[in-house]
């Protein structure tokens, strides 16, 4: 059965395990995620559900989007996302997907928006060397080379160069799940996931899973 559910990254903390090892843990306020609707090939041409997370104000929403929610019989939610999972005929509107459906061991792809950083230089964005810092030298931490003068005469395109940083959209595979707290609606997960404390990520089952 194929898994996936939303998230919020609480921080990050550490574990020890059965044997004495310290594990460095992600811990993920996941769930719990109402079922909106239902997709089906026959109705909108492709299988899939759609889920809600995290309650907010009517207020916040128009009439059609209440509506929405209001047909599902849940509250209003403030995250709404689709998975296209295999499975998605095996739920129905108003169900709840709660963190329970992952075990410990399991392996999973966690998706989320990658810190900001703003614009940034060659330096720091994609990790060049810079040149002498001593003070006749009049080249420290630019670009570089733009490309020559009569050949080529260009720029080409692609060419690593000052810019926006960060705050991109980024999966991480296989990462393990080594404890699962359905009390709590906590999921702690071995090693680091993208984004900022508070951000939204996505848990879905590892897509190269052994």
């Amino acid at each position: 059965m194929k898994k996936a559910i939303m998230a919020k990254k609480i921080g990050m903390s550490q574990i020890f395990a059965e044997d004495g090892v310290l594990i460095p843990v992600t811990v993920l306020e996941a769930g719990p995620c109402s079922v909106l609707q239902v997709k089906t090939v026959a109705n909108d041409g492709y299988s899939a559900i759609q889920v809600g997370f995290q309650d907010t104000r009517e207020k916040l929403v128009n009439k059609p989007v209440k509506g929405h929610f209001a047909k599902a019989g849940v509250s209003v939610k403030r995250i709404v996302k689709e998975f296209r999972l295999e499975n998605s005929e095996e739920f129905e509107a108003g169900q709840e997907i709660k963190v329970d459906v992952f075990e410990v061991g399991d392996s999973v792809d966690v998706t989320g928006k990658s810190k900001g950083k703003g614009f940034q230089g060659v330096v720091k964005r994609h990790g060049q060397s810079r040149g002498p810092m001593a003070h006749g030298s009049k080249f420290h931490r630019a670009p570089g080379s733009m490309g020559g003068a009569s050949f080529p005469g260009k720029v080409f395109k692609g060419k690593k160069l000052p810019g926006h940083m960060g705050a991109k959209k980024i999966t991480v595979q296989n990462l393990e799940i080594v404890r699962v707290d359905a009390d709590k609606n906590l999921l702690l997960i071995k090693g680091s996931i993208p984004g900022p404390k508070k951000s939204i990520v996505i848990i879905r089952d590892s897509v190269k899973a052994n």
